[in-house]
């Protein structure tokens, strides 16, 4: 069984790109075609604006998280330890993902930051 599920992802992913592959293909064939220039395929890519490094942000976003995860259960120990319920279980999940997604907030925002240094 665990064999169907990887052969399956496989497909999908090989799917996927070739699909993408060949509609580009395609595109690229038919403005060919009707007589576009062949250099709009190339120039599109010098002429773009420089942005912040796609690793700045993964690791900025993934620091965040971990560092709301970490507050989050810190924060759910100190409501276990000072406030009586009977099931902790709740307590200790909903702070977590509350504090995890408040840190991927605050990960947007600077974010949106660091893109408006960088321009």
């Amino acid at each position: 069984m665990p064999e169907l599920v990887f052969i399956s992802l496989f497909l999908i992913i090989f799917g996927i790109c070739y699909l993408y592959y060949s509609t580009r293909n395609k595109e690229r064939m038919a403005l060919i075609d009707k007589g576009a220039d062949a250099s709009i395929f190339i120039g599109g890519k010098r002429e773009r604006k420089k942005v912040a490094p796609v690793w700045k942000i993964i690791i900025l976003n993934l620091s965040l998280l971990l560092m709301g995860i970490g507050f989050g259960i810190i924060l759910s120990t100190l409501l276990v330890e000072y406030v009586d319920y009977r099931d902790n279980g709740p307590i200790y999940v909903g702070t977590t993902f509350l504090s995890a997604g408040i840190g991927l907030f605050i990960g947007f925002f600077m974010t949106k930051r660091l893109y408006k240094e960088e321009e």
